[in-house]
């Protein structure tokens, strides 16, 4: 029997670059801090497809799933929709922590202590 890919699934592929080459503000200025290792020496990349979903950011050591959410969020489908997505990703063994784009810019630090509090070490 054939195990069935659930990372990086090539019909996600078109949309996936797509995606990345127009980053919010938000998932473009946290991008730049993550990066490269930046971030408490992590691997993250940006615009990964799990499943059927395409995450902001993803960290593969840690199973830490990032996604900022902005304005198109606050409303009942797009609650429900995140919320069926995020249940999904943890049956997986993911963590998902979210944060409203206006954080990202308005207290980095507060942002980066949550990622942080969210490492596996950290999570016991």
């Amino acid at each position: 029997m054939k195990k069935e890919k659930v990372h990086s699934r090539k019909e996600l592929a078109m949309l996936r670059k797509e995606l990345r080459s127009n980053l919010t503000l938000a998932e473009a200025f946290l991008w730049n801090e993550l990066k490269a290792r930046k971030f408490e020496s992590k691997r993250f990349t940006k615009q990964h497809s799990i499943g059927n979903y395409i995450v902001d950011f993803y960290c593969p050591s840690e199973k830490l799933i990032i996604e900022l959410d902005g304005e198109v969020h606050n409303n009942t489908d797009a609650m429900e929709y995140d919320e069926k997505r995020t249940e999904f990703l943890e049956d997986l063994g993911y963590k998902v922590i979210r944060f409203e784009n206006k954080m990202v810019f308005e207290n980095l630090s507060s942002v980066f202590k949550e990622i942080s509090d969210n490492f596996i070490i950290n999570r016991g």
